[in-house]
């Protein structure tokens, strides 16, 4: 009986905090329904009525042990397998625990965007496998699915009923007139923004953040939400643990407002986490929001919102330091980040599936090395996507490029440093404070794939490689071939990662002054047992680091964690061979 009452207890919490947060978000709205009755509907629709736990606020669901691989359901292609078989087996053959998480990117029915135009967001793509393969790899490996939330193809099930004017989904459409004042909307691409469209309630001009083949939602009509959050109710239930937030800045339109980090936006995020978190505990939001840095920062709100953003500036500003030899803006930025919050994180990666954004970079990187970047990036063989500014000049919106071929060389052409470049950028993006997310094809150091650029004419797919398998282990078993030492080496420095408590996401850290061409900074584990010093030489020569300048306790015995090393206290100066990292510690955990 008393845990009856509790949970009682707990539903009418959570009910108050959801009408808040509904009267919040409906505030300009004519709703048929009140929030009262729209909280109680969605409370049922994520069965809370059944099973209801009361989250614990402030805690981190997350440790050093967590890596996550980012991949397509069809990265590998085996004949006569389901593509998410033989990932599965690529995972359990060559991962091991090394990875223990996995985004597969939208593995639903799909028309364009490879995938992020999803026709039906309630089962697999056949042409990947089903529901039960996605289990499976859901057993063994945390899962992180994206919730495409801003949009879906115009192909789907609710826009034929949108064209139709009756059944699900035929109010689902923001729509607006192109008489409209739409010169402030904010948005990633040079395409028209209103597409028309023949309905059975006349000519409708519907909103299109992106392509004319993925259509906005309108969530101003609560409908919506409650389908979405049907959905996030059913991945739950297929074993998804992480909700990747696609495009979600853009979620709510408003007339003569930029429509991008609306108020309404972030109370939808706050919402769905209430709902989220009330229904499993350890459940991880990630909002992908590809803004400047600041915009991206508010993302967390107060630890109520997001659990982890994307740290969307580091990319190009890691990349920019690598190909000039100089960190200034990389760690001028690092210094300026603020330590995320216990229950917060930053998900860290240098590639994915995207480009290198070059708007997280903006006040951040100068017009000057902005075009540098730009222009080194097109010498290796990279394309480059724009999009239209308010006062319709054409600006890079990101740089199209496989990131072992953006690391080739320096601003001075490619060299012969390629491959240590390429590992010292990952080595970075291990240490520093967050998640990392590794790139199934910065894994395995795939090239530019010009053949399917070709064949999409999209920029994009410059990095969307897709292996044949058979290929794949054949380079793989020559441990001289450059796939399997990148493989080898990443695996290396991640096993040495996920053993370390300083390397926690949350675990203290300190920028180093070390000039500009050492990039170094500080970790220190929660209980201050561990330090350790990340220290990169990010140039094409010799750098000498002195130890004095890492007043280290001379007490303690210090190791270099990369090597196995002890450290040499009697030595003055370590030298850095070009593009060398060490990881100098305390505290050795092996």
């Amino acid at each position: 009986m008393d845990e009856l009452n509790d949970m009682e207890e707990t539903l009418i919490i959570l009910k108050n905090k959801l009408v808040q947060q509904l009267n919040i978000i409906y505030k300009e709205v004519d709703l048929n329904i009140s929030c009262e009755e729209l909280s109680e509907q969605l409370i049922k629709l994520m069965r809370l009525d059944e099973a209801c736990s009361t989250p614990v606020a402030y805690q981190s669901h997350w440790s050093q042990q967590d890596v996550v691989m980012i991949t397509y359901g069809d990265s590998l292609l085996k004949a006569d397998e389901k593509p998410l078989v033989t990932l599965k087996h690529f995972m359990d053959k060559y991962l091991g625990g090394s990875v223990n998480s996995v985004h597969i990117l939208p593995f639903f029915p799909y028309s364009s965007d490879d995938g992020f135009s999803v026709i039906d967001y309630s089962s697999v793509n056949e042409s990947l496998g089903d529901w039960n393969d996605i289990q499976a790899i859901a057993k063994d490996r945390r899962l992180m699915s994206d919730l495409v939330i801003n949009h879906c193809s115009s192909r789907s099930a609710w826009f034929d009923n949108f064209i139709k004017g009756e059944g699900i989904g035929h109010d689902f459409f923001y729509t607006a007139s192109p008489e409209d004042d739409l010169s402030e909307v904010v948005r990633p691409r040079t395409s028209d923004l209103l597409r028309e469209t023949e309905t059975g309630k006349g000519t409708q001009h519907v909103w299109c953040t992106f392509s004319h083949d993925q259509v906005d939602f309108d969530f101003r009509n609560p409908e919506v939400l409650k389908s979405f959050v049907d959905i996030i109710r059913l991945y739950l239930d297929r074993g998804v643990k992480i909700f990747r937030f696609d495009a979600v800045a853009f979620l709510w339109k408003k007339l003569n407002s930029s429509s991008i980090n609306l108020p309404e936006t972030h109370e939808v995020i706050r919402l769905l986490r209430t709902l989220l978190e009330h229904t499993e505990s350890d459940a991880v939001i990630i909002t992908e929001t590809n803004i400047p840095n600041t915009q991206n920062l508010t993302y967390f709100g107060n630890a109520n919102e997001a659990h982890a953003i994307y740290n969307f500036s580091l990319p190009p500003l890691l990349i920019n330091s690598l190909v000039t030899g100089n960190c200034l803006y990389l760690k001028r930025w690092l210094m300026s980040m603020p330590p995320s919050q216990n229950g917060t994180a930053y998900f860290n990666f240098i590639a994915s599936h995207d480009g290198i954004g070059l708007r997280p970079a903006e006040g951040l990187l100068n017009d000057y090395e902005l075009t540098t970047l730009v222009e080194t990036m097109q010498s290796f063989g990279g394309k480059v996507s724009w999009r239209s500014t308010a006062l319709g000049q054409q600006k890079a919106y990101e740089i199209n490029i496989a990131l072992f071929d953006a690391l080739q060389g320096t601003t001075k052409g490619a060299d012969s440093f390629g491959l240590q470049r390429f590992i010292c950028a990952h080595a970075v993006m291990f240490a520093l404070e967050g998640i990392p997310g590794v790139y199934i094809h910065s894994l395995l150091g795939t090239q530019n794939d010009y053949e399917k650029v070709a064949n999409t004419q999209q920029n994009r797919s410059i990095n969307r490689h897709r292996w044949d398998y058979q290929e794949l282990e054949e380079n793989l078993g020559d441990k001289s071939d450059h796939h399997a030492i990148v493989l080898a080496s990443l695996k290396e420095l991640l096993d040495i990662r996920i053993k370390q408590p300083a390397f926690h996401p949350n675990a203290t850290q300190f920028t180093l002054h070390l000039g500009l061409q050492l990039f170094g900074f500080w970790r220190q584990s929660l209980d201050r047992k561990q330090s350790i010093f990340c220290i990169n030489n990010i140039t094409d020569h010799d750098m000498e680091l002195s130890i004095q300048e890492l007043n280290l306790i001379m007490t303690d015995n210090w190791f270099e964690l990369i090597s196995g090393e002890p450290l040499d206290m009697q030595q003055e100066v370590i030298v850095l061979s070009p593009y060398q990292t060490v990881w100098i510690t305390n505290n050795d955990y092996k």
